[in-house]
Parts: C-alpha cells; sequence; structure tokens
C-alpha cells in the first residue's frame, strides 16, 4: 500500500504531461527528464496540460504503482514549467490533490512540550524556556 507520510521522498513534475502515457513512459520520463531513480521508492507525482488530472508513480516492494486522479470540475495548482522537479512533504502533497494552493497557506507556530522526565532533568533548562503559547 502506498502511504504518503512514510518517510518516501515526492517528486512533483513542473509543467504538463501527457498523461495517456503508461508504467513504462513515465518511467522513462522520470529517468530521462526528472533525473531520478523510479525504483529508489519515491513517489513522483504528474499532471496534464488542462490540470484536471493527476497521475502518481510509485515502486514498492517488487511492483509498481500507478494511481490516477481526474476532477470532475476545477484544476490544481500546479507550478509551471521552469525546475524539472519539485520535492514536496507529504503534507504539501495532501493539500495539493484536495485542491488546496499549499503556495498560499504559511505554517503556524505550535505550542510544543517542554520535555520532562530523567533526560530533562539532568539537562540545564534554557533561561527562556516556558510552557506559554506563543501569541
Amino acid at each position: 500500500m502506498i502511504g504518503l507520510g512514510l518517510g518516501r521522498p515526492i517528486f512533483l513534475a513542473t509543467g504538463a504531461t501527457d498523461l495517456r502515457r503508461g508504467m513504462n513512459a513515465l518511467y522513462a520520463c522520470i529517468l530521462d527528464q526528472l533525473g531520478q531513480e523510479p525504483l529508489s521508492g519515491a513517489l513522483f507525482v504528474f499532471c496534464n496540460r488542462r490540470k484536471d488530472a493527476v497521475k502518481v508513480f510509485c515502486y514498492d516492494e517488487g511492483g509498481v504503482w500507478l494511481c490516477a486522479k481526474r476532477l470532475e470540475s476545477g484544476t490544481f495548482r500546479w507550478p509551471q514549467a521552469g525546475a524539472r522537479a519539485v520535492q514536496l512533504t507529504a503534507a504539501d502533497l495532501h493539500l495539493l490533490l484536495s485542491g488546496i494552493d499549499p503556495t498560499r497557506t504559511r505554517l503556524r507556530h505550535w505550542w510544543t512540550p517542554v520535555e520532562t522526565g530523567p533526560a530533562a532533568a539532568a539537562a540545564p533548562a534554557p533561561a527562556a524556556a516556558t510552557n506559554a503559547a506563543p501569541p
């Protein structure tokens, strides 16, 4: 099963790709155009010219997965051709496939707990460390 949050690198092919291509042609595209190794276990994401369909190519323990998604209406927010590939996080890919423009989102500062336990007692605490949430 393909997991998006399992530490796999995710590469997004910028620009348009002919999604009539099958596994072998996308395999060659990954090698030639993206300069990556298709059997590395990374996810490779491609979009068509109309930006209403994507394909995800992934090698997983002895076989190749090729998954597709086509929108009934609307388009994906896809980067223009520039660099051949853009590396994404699993969260960015999830946003992109959910119809959210990752370039218009921002990461909020979250409260993180202060480490407690025996390891924390041995190390001196920083002077400014508090459990208060940032504004």
